[in-house]
């Protein structure tokens, strides 16, 4: 199980967490937890668990603005998203998808999209898919100062070019494929990688080619850390949940049973009770209405 962030010299508090900490771990061989957040009470539980490394997955798309895939989402709300998370935390590392179709078309819309993520949003990092192009983007990226993420395997900004949401690098061929994407953005100058639903053989046989950090999600244990979405760890989420999908708690139904009981009291005029209310002197009240009695109201 990974460490909790160092506490600061002090003792008052955990320092925030550093790229130079990341690189430390995956050296020391400690885990890196990596958790998704999208709004300021998911980053407030992020931090207090005391995960890494936070990432606003463009996977808020369908976890809380309910389109059917990733491709949808515009900059401007994954700019809301990520200053929502950034206000809720200080100690995780905070990395900021790009959305699809904000910086495949050139280095400088990559660039241009990525300085709004990280000065008006307050992200550390930013998280770009695929080999191809996006190396790149990655090493442009880099080059102006912006601490790039990559991720290869199974990339939801273009699952419909890869055969829909399958497991990748399943052959030989397509593992090596990966394998090189991979390192390609490693030698951009990507701080770390995200591997995504690649078998775990697979991984386990990329990793010696690769010096950065790997995260995974469902590509197995011969990673650097693990990352989940928030909304399926904790059963939130009422959408189809992926192989790689281990929930910890179930608190959609929870939730449900909360909202209909607060609306069962509500109907049968159980709530609010008299201590949910506030008083006032009975002398005041019935000036109050003489008042309004001379009033005509």
């Amino acid at each position: 199980m990974s460490a909790r962030p160092t506490p600061a010299e002090d003792g008052a508090a955990p320092a925030p967490v550093t790229f130079a900490e990341i690189a430390r771990r995956k050296a020391a061989g400690e885990p890196i937890v990596m958790v998704t957040a999208y709004d300021y009470p998911s980053a407030q539980v992020a931090e207090a668990a005391g995960v890494d490394v936070v990432l606003v997955g463009d996977s808020g798309a369908m976890t809380v603005l309910g389109y059917d895939s990733t491709v949808p989402v515009t900059v401007d709300e994954m700019l809301v998203l990520t200053k929502a998370v950034r206000r809720g935390m200080t100690v995780p590392l905070l990395v900021a998808d790009l959305p699809f179709g904000s910086y495949e078309v050139s280095d400088e819309q990559a660039i241009r999209t990525a300085l709004r993520f990280v000065k008006e949003a307050g992200a550390d990092a930013v998280k770009i898919e695929r080999g191809g192009t996006s190396v790149d983007r990655a090493r442009a990226l880099v080059a102006a100062g912006i601490p790039v993420m990559g991720h290869v395997g199974l990339t939801p900004q273009t699952a419909a070019t890869l055969g829909g949401y399958r497991s990748q690098g399943r052959t030989a061929d397509e593992a090596a494929r990966v394998c090189h994407e991979a390192i390609e953005l490693q030698d951009a100058g990507c701080f770390a990688l995200v591997f995504e639903a690649i078998p775990s053989a697979a991984t386990a046989a990329m990793r010696p080619s690769l010096r950065v950090p790997v995260i995974g999600i469902g590509a197995g244990p011969d990673v650097d850390g693990q990352v989940l979405v928030f909304h399926d760890l904790l059963g939130i989420y009422d959408g189809p949940a992926a192989r790689f999908v281990k929930r910890y708690a179930h608190l959609r139904g929870e939730m449900i049973d909360a909202v209909a009981a607060y609306a069962g009291e509500v109907r049968e005029r159980q709530y609010p009770a008299a201590e949910h209310g506030y008083g006032m002197p009975d002398a005041e009240a019935e000036r109050l209405r003489v008042l309004l009695a001379d009033s005509g109201r």
